[in-house]
């Protein structure tokens, strides 16, 4: 259907085309139309269409159960790289896995045992050929600054654990679902400014909490703001063990120093993969020999040996710590979610290949599921270890059951020999893994590009920093929904004038060369009309009319005429943005001034014609370009100044 509009005429030095409407479509066409874009922007679907019963039945097992895709074709090829990506990665997981667990506030050998199920599990649900599943530093952290704010650790140590396996029970039933309702759209509110923000602040404070094993202290604050465990460092300063220091700042540096080459040197990557396991080989053998434990130096101690024990029985639903389960489940399983996704999609990017965020979703979500009643927490894709296992050369998520059997092996057989391992060492490991969190040139980039984004940071950061690690994620979800809603009541309104020797219309402000249409005040709107911007785009468009008045009365030029409004980027309209427009057309009518529409788009026409709007314009007053628009407002004024007409 098209609304009419003025045609050329002899005068016109253009064609004036006709505004199309686009076909109307059912209520049900429409709301299956929303829905498919909705929840399957992606068409995922695509692959079942025209397929016989029983080849969509093998699609779905293998959608469901990846590894039923690639594995027939698995071969010894593809089992020898897996084989030493895995052994690698394994190297780096076990003492990474140890120390954080000790950063969650569990017992160490819990970070073992989530190194071994979960990998398992996802290495028959994941698509991801790089990720390498097991705890990660950001989400041990907030469960253990949560669960600590109780000090059940040492109260009741069996509460404390009902209550973290609890909460990765639920991190995991949170995950699936996000993946399974296809909400995954919902971790986009966490902008990528307040993670950095948030990311740099809690690895300050992680980093000065390992000051107690760093110093050797007995006691120490469980708070996780910098103000308390400053205080603690300095009240308990009497308790510092010099030797403590000495070891661990060397091997800190070590572990350093590692680090750094292999940033430098992408192919010594298994420098620093295997530095935190040579630290605690290392350490371990030097406890023993100088029986380090005599000089004030605490050691890991006695690790149960064999698999995870069951855990079912510990989950608990009822009580008055369900509360503090679901919220820390809820906000480590976020947390955990947009780490994971992140390492997949950089990596399946990098390789060039299909990565489903929905379907890793669930497939993390029913890890966590499965790890909670086998005595793991809150585990995901950890960025460190899922970098080794690229740059080891893995092909498949086998190289995560490679790293499971050697975590297996290590349960059975060489638990003892962490007995005399130093504290130390893995606060000097956990430090080493949180520091990269800090990211400083990002931060940088932030403030030379966008002062806003910086200022989300820098929120983000202190408020993590000053407050808390929860009440800092807080922050950083409520900045970035406030810098929505500030983009969505505010929405960008820029002055437009031509490029010379073109058509075409661009802001004043982008381009020098452009130039203003003698009696025309071209306005252009780059975002959706709502009710919530509905009445400042009409405060900003009359206030700009005024000050264009009052400029030509000034400079005495030719008094201003007409207005076009250009809604090429105007994406979507409401029944309020609807009434602004028509509002706004009758103000400037009674100043005279003419008030037409240039490329309106599909949607926005669409409701234009529903709407009344359209009868208080009139389609002469809608136009496909701003070029047509002041093409056909010309003959109109040349019409209207014909002495025929007066």
């Amino acid at each position: 259907m098209d609304l009419e509009a003025s045609t050329s005429t002899p005068t016109s030095t253009m064609e004036v085309h006709k505004v199309a409407v686009p076909k109307e479509k059912t209520t049900l066409d429409s709301l299956k139309h929303f829905l498919v874009e909705f929840f399957f922007p992606d068409n995922s679907m695509h692959k079942f269409k025209n397929k016989s019963f029983f080849m969509r039945v093998v699609l779905a097992l293998q959608f469901v159960f990846p590894i039923l895709e690639w594995g027939p074709h698995y071969n010894l090829n593809l089992l020898k790289s897996d084989v030493i990506s895995g052994i690698t990665i394994a190297s780096l997981a076990i003492p990474q896995g140890i120390s954080y667990a000790k950063l969650a506030g569990l017992p160490p050998i819990l970070g073992l045992y989530s190194s071994f199920v979960p990998p398992l599990v996802y290495a028959v649900l994941g698509s991801s050929r790089d990720m390498a599943i097991g705890p990660v530093s950001i989400a041990s952290l907030v469960m253990g600054s949560m669960l600590r704010e109780l000090t059940l650790v040492n109260e009741d140590p069996s509460l404390y654990l009902q209550v973290a396996y609890t909460a990765t029970f639920f991190a995991g039933v949170l995950q699936a679902s996000l993946g399974f309702l296809r909400l995954g759209f919902i971790l986009d509110f966490l902008s990528k400014p307040t993670l950095i923000g948030y990311m740099g602040g809690a690895a300050v404070i992680v980093s000065l909490q390992q000051l107690k094993g760093l110093l050797g202290l007995d006691h120490f604050s469980n708070q996780m703001g910098i103000i308390p465990v400053i205080q603690s460092i300095v009240v308990n300063r009497k308790e510092w063990k010099w030797q403590a220091l000495v070891m661990g700042v060397s091997f800190l540096l070590f572990l350093l120093v590692a680090r750094h080459i292999s940033s430098k040197w992408p192919k010594l990557f298994w420098v620093s993969a295997a530095a935190p396991l040579t630290s605690v080989i290392i350490s371990t053998i030097f406890s023993i020999i100088f029986k380090v434990s005599h000089h004030g130096i605490r050691t890991i101690g006695h690790l149960k040996e064999g698999v995870n024990p069951p855990s079912m029985d510990m989950l608990n639903f009822k009580g008055p710590y369900l509360g503090l389960a679901v919220k820390t489940g809820a906000i480590s399983g976020i947390l955990a979610l947009t780490e994971g996704m992140a390492v997949g999609r950089t990596f399946a990017s990098r390789k060039n290949y299909q990565f489903d965020g929905n379907q890793e979703m669930m497939a993390i979500g029913i890890t966590n599921m499965a790890g909670s009643c086998t005595s793991c927490f809150v585990t995901t894709g950890s960025f460190s270890r899922s970098a080794v296992n690229c740059n080891a050369g893995c092909k498949t998520a086998v190289s995560n059951m490679i790293m499971a059997i050697v975590v297996l092996l290590t349960l059975l057989f060489i638990m003892p020999l962490f007995h005399n391992t130093p504290n130390v060492i893995l606060s000097a490991i956990i430090i080493t893994a949180v520091i990269g969190l800090i990211d400083i040139p990002a931060a940088v980039k932030l403030w030379k590009v966008d002062i806003m984004d910086f200022l989300a940071c820098m929120a983000a950061f202190f408020g993590v920093l000053l407050i808390s690690v929860p009440m800092g994620l807080a922050i950083a979800v409520g900045i970035s929904l406030f810098k929505i809603l500030i983009h969505v009541t505010r929405p960008n309104i820029v002055i437009m004038g031509n490029v010379q020797g073109t058509k075409c219309y661009r802001s004043i402000s982008q381009y020098e060369e452009v130039t203003g249409v003698p009696s025309y005040l071209i306005i252009g709107i780059e975002s959706p009309i709502y009710f919530t911007n509905s009445m400042y785009v009409q405060e900003r468009i009359l206030r700009w009319v005024r000050e264009e008045e009052e400029r030509v009365f000034m400079l005495k030029e030719s008094p201003l005429r007409c207005i076009v409004l250009d809604m090429s980027a105007v994406a979507r309209i409401d029944t309020s943005g609807l009434a602004a427009l028509s509002e706004l057309k009758k103000k400037l009518g009674d100043k005279y001034l003419e008030f037409v529409l240039a490329n309106p788009v599909g949607e926005v026409t669409r409701k234009l014609f529903r709407s009344k709007a359209l009868e208080s314009f009139g389609p002469e007053r809608i136009f496909m370009t701003v070029s047509e628009a002041i093409a056909g407002t010309l003959i109109k004024f040349e019409q209207d100044s014909s002495p025929l007409n007066q």
